[in-house]
């Protein structure tokens, strides 16, 4: 299933994106995409559901807003140069273990809202990043049994400003939290949707130039490593998302570096995630 929420921000309602691209209401199925819903098999009793209630569900138009499609988690944990060319281009050695670094939850919006340049940003960058939602409680999860874990996968912009995060004492949270830095969806694909999440094909434009053009393939630290490490160091709950890292190609990496300014317009998408598009505006405050 494809997982979508829609409506005016703070007024979102739980849908689902049919195999023809239409979208539906399933508000009536009485669960918003949260930590309970996920952590007490709604996937599949959601699945159950729309058996004998699809066709009473009302169609949502294309040109309603589409919101995150998960409701506000506990935790968006990312890893850092995860993958071998972007930490090529950063400068910086490949890691040992994975980087991990946590990105505030207000920063989330949906997949079409403007990215807003925070107040005082010089560095605000880009980057496609494939992100994992949590499905089943996890700690000290080995390899071998993560994906029992995962719900789905989702698009996500890891939107960062570079200034505030490598200038102002290495605290990269600073630079990954600002409001509307973490631009989500269209959908979160259930498991079953994706094939291969170690092998998917992602990309991300600026104004209509092709700037990251990658695959996951790429990755330093795969999905299962990635999942069973973190789940190491703290309790993953459903509903959680952990973002991959970014492949090369984001602003920091050319040269000269070039960074967002207001105006500018973001499309990116992963194979199987959909596409989203944002754009950029001034601070207004």
């Amino acid at each position: 299933m494809k997982l979508i929420r829609f409506g005016a921000v703070n007024e979102e309602k739980p849908g689902v994106q049919l195999a023809d691209g239409t979208r539906i209401d399933v508000s009536a199925f009485g669960s918003d995409y949260n930590e309970d819903f996920f952590g007490n098999g709604g996937i599949e009793k959601l699945s159950a559901w729309l058996k004998d209630n699809q066709s009473n569900c009302p169609v949502v138009a294309d040109s309603v807003r589409l919101g995150a499609p998960l409701t506000r988690p506990s935790k968006i944990v990312c890893v850092g140069l995860n993958y071998a060319q972007h930490a090529a281009e950063s400068g910086m050695e490949i890691p040992k273990e994975p980087v991990l670094f946590f990105k505030s939850t207000t920063a989330i919006v949906g997949p079409n809202d403007d990215i807003i340049i925070p107040k005082g940003s010089t560095k605000t960058d880009w980057e496609v990043e494939l992100s994992i939602v949590i499905g089943k409680k996890a700690s000290y999860v080995e390899e071998q049994d993560v994906f029992n874990h995962i719900a789905g996968y989702v698009l996500h912009n890891d939107v960062s400003e570079r200034a505030f995060q490598l200038e102002r004492s290495g605290q990269w949270v600073k630079g990954k939290s600002c409001d509307t830095f973490a631009p989500i969806g269209p959908f979160i694909a259930t498991t079953d949707e994706i094939k291969d999440p170690n092998n998917l094909n992602l990309w991300l434009k600026l104004n209509g130039k092709m700037m990251q053009n990658s695959t996951t393939s790429d990755f330093i630290f795969n999905v299962q490593k990635v999942v069973s490490h973190i789940s190491q160091f703290m309790t993953l709950l459903p509903g959680d998302i952990i973002s991959t890292g970014t492949p090369f190609g984001v602003g920091l990496g050319l040269t000269p570096p070039t960074y967002l300014k207001p105006g500018d317009v973001i499309e990116l998408g992963i194979d199987g995630l959909g596409v989203a598009k944002q754009n950029v505006v001034a601070y207004q405050g």
